[in-house]
């Protein structure tokens, strides 16, 4: 059932939704100004996005627009075929600081690569420097591989980023000039084809919500309508890859490569928003669902192939080979995101939240400047470092490096910090609710009237929130996410006691309100062990460690070998000491032999001893230099 339409003025976030039971509130509502959040933010600013630009202009990613209008392109140009995306995010991400902060610095470099990137749009407005210059293959030559709709997407989505924040300007120009060239070329009676790799569909979308321009979304509509109907070539890894082998709306469960099939999936919501079809937003939502339950790792990763970066199976998750793309753990928060605005269920927000702590936050090195592009769940070898001053191929290193040959991952992890305060909180009919906690204002306007709320909170160190009404007197409704793994949390208001309804998902607290009362949730952090279905064979008989919304691992650096022969005393217990989660841990002992199986019914018991070790953050594994680790611990 479709809720009724809410309304209110464009959100500076990434979605604009004005169907559903929440609406978006964007950077200018919710502001960051400390806990643990605060600091991901600055180092994302500081860091992450001047080293971005400066890997894409040495490498000459940048460069390629100045080689197509000197007209060298063909011979000179560096990267792979979708390295324009690559500067699109880039810049998307330097669109939301801009708009977060208003940092003067990052505006002048905004512009100086809009002169570039503006300055090699031909005359009919297609832009890209892989095909249709001399020398090149033909525009559109290749729609398997080329990805020349996907980076068009990027390039919409920069330009949202920056209508909604900053205003019209040359690049936004540039960014409509593309969009109408598409409508041109694929619009209702143009051509029939689909991009190899979902992304223009939302961007579209967003760009047409933007702009009130239902052109960009009926072409969306169009591409999502053709998908399905075997337009790309056979591949090896079939056309499930591509998700072409079946139409949108009526496939089972998320398949074939992870990020294509999560994009595809927030387009196909998002159009279908856009048309008021509550069915087709709910068989997307039932795909996801199944995904969730069957094809998602327990930090929030999908993907478990290495060989088509796709789906395994279901319950296929192998923790030592897992590919858990960090661009897979964006567009899984895009997707869970709509979900949450169309749904209001805090579920949605609990896989946000598992994907920001353990995905996106755990691919990014503690300086801010290394990346992790795939994110297994067990490092069986130390590996070796990766070369400074070259690109790593993506899936070799074992350790976090500062660039890749494919470098989606860095600049999706730049955009997704630059625009997080988006993803805080929503309004509803009479109803302001925060979804995640950080240390910040929200303001909103809610029944009527303009609420002002201060939230302090050291989460997920502590799972004590406090939200302090600073304005919004009056009667209205304040809701705070108590997340699924949370038992026993308790609330009070000035002091008073409210109940907590365990099976919501959420404290709703409807009254009269007045400036200066403070809520304070409290969510009890002991720490847990996390057993697996049984059907992921994989990880059958072990146990993983969650505290809060973190997911933790052993290191050998803290338990000062290797982990492979590690095994946990789940009888034992876990403890929490100044924050820190230790837990007994002893080795199991092993005889070498010719020949790796044994007729024997005794078991293999642990040997040499026990002691309490560290288990660390997963996020933060391998930011103590190389070593092993794993998420899920035999108990015997």
């Amino acid at each position: 059932m479709t809720a009724a339409p809410l309304t209110h003025t464009s959100p500076m976030g990434p979605i604009r939704s004005d169907a559903g039971a929440h609406l978006p509130l964007g950077l200018e509502a919710v502001t960051i100004t400390g806990g643990s959040w605060a600091p991901y933010l600055e180092r994302n600013a500081r860091t992450t996005i001047p080293h971005a630009q400066s890997w894409m202009e040495k490498l000459g990613w940048v460069g390629n627009f100045s080689a197509v209008v000197d007209g060298t392109i063909a011979a000179v140009r560096q990267g792979r075929e979708f390295s324009d995306s690559d500067v699109y995010k880039l810049m998307e991400a330097m669109a939301w600081e801009i708009g977060r902060t208003g940092d003067p610095d990052m505006e002048r470099r905004f512009q100086e690569l809009t002169e570039v990137i503006t300055s090699a749009q031909e005359s009919d407005g297609y832009l890209n420097t892989r095909f249709g210059h001399d020398g090149q293959e033909p525009r559109y030559s290749d729609f398997e591989w080329g990805h020349e709709l996907y980076c068009a997407g990027h390039m919409f989505q920069t330009a949202v980023a920056r209508l909604r924040t900053t205003g019209p300007d040359a690049f936004t120009a540039a960014a409509v000039r593309v969009a109408d060239h598409l409508c041109e070329v694929f619009g209702e009676g143009g051509r029939d084809a689909v991009g190899g790799h979902p992304e223009v569909e939302t961007a579209l979308v967003e760009l047409g919500r933007t702009l009130e321009e239902p052109r960009y979304t009926a072409l969306a509509t169009r591409f999502l309508e053709l998908r399905g109907r075997g337009l790309l070539g056979e591949i090896e890894f079939g056309q499930q890859y591509f998700q072409d082998d079946e139409p949108v709306y009526e496939a089972a469960v998320l398949r074939g490569h992870s990020v294509r099939a999560l994009y595809l999936a927030a387009g196909a919501i998002d159009a279908a928003v856009e048309a008021g079809d509550a069915a087709k937003v709910e068989a997307i939502r039932a795909q996801f669902d199944r995904t969730l339950a069957r094809r998602t790792y327990i930090t929030g990763g999908m993907g478990s192939r290495h060989m088509d970066e796709s789906f395994g199976e279901d319950y296929e998750l192998p923790p030592d080979v897992a590919y858990c793309e960090t661009c897979a753990g964006v567009a899984a928060i895009q997707v869970a995101h709509r979900l949450l605005l169309w749904t209001g269920d805090e579920a949605y927000a609990d896989v946000i939240e598992r994907c920001l702590f353990n995905v996106v936050t755990a691919s990014v090195s503690a300086e801010g400047d290394a990346f992790f592009y795939v994110n297994p769940l067990h490092q069986r070898t130390e590996g070796s470092t990766p070369e400074a001053d070259r690109p790593t191929p993506r899936a070799s290193s074992s350790q976090r490096a500062p660039w890749f040959t494919v470098s989606c991952c860095p600049t999706n992890i730049a955009r997704t910090l630059a625009s997080l305060p988006a993803y805080v909180a929503t309004v509803g009919e009479e109803e302001l609710v925060i979804h995640q906690f950080v240390t910040g204002t929200v303001r909103a306007t809610v029944a009527d009237r303009r609420v002002e709320l201060r939230v302090a909170t050291d989460y997920p160190a502590d799972g004590e929130v406090e939200v302090q009404v600073v304005a919004g007197a009056g009667t209205w409704t304040l809701g705070l996410r108590v997340p699924s793994w949370c038992e026993g949390a308790t609330a009070q208001v000035d002091g008073e006691p409210v109940e907590v309804d365990a099976g919501a998902g959420r404290l709703s607290i409807t009254r009269s309100w007045t400036a200066g009362e403070v809520v304070t949730l409290s969510l009890p952090m002991p720490a847990r062990f996390s057993r697996p279905d049984p059907r992921i064979d994989a990880v059958r008989g072990q146990v993983a460690v969650e505290r809060g919304p973190l997911v933790h691992c052993l290191e050998s650096v803290d338990l000062g070998d290797d982990v492979e022969d590690a095994v946990l005393d789940a009888a034992a217990g876990l403890e929490v000491v100044d924050g820190q989660v230790l837990a007994t841990i002893s080795r199991r002992s092993v005889v070498e032999r010719p020949w790796p199986y044994v007729a024997t019914t005794a078991p293999v018991l642990p040997t040499g001893g026990s002691r309490q070790v560290r288990l660390q953050p997963y996020r933060e594994w391998g930011n103590r230099g190389a070593g092993t680790m794993r998420v899920f611990l035999p108990t015997d």
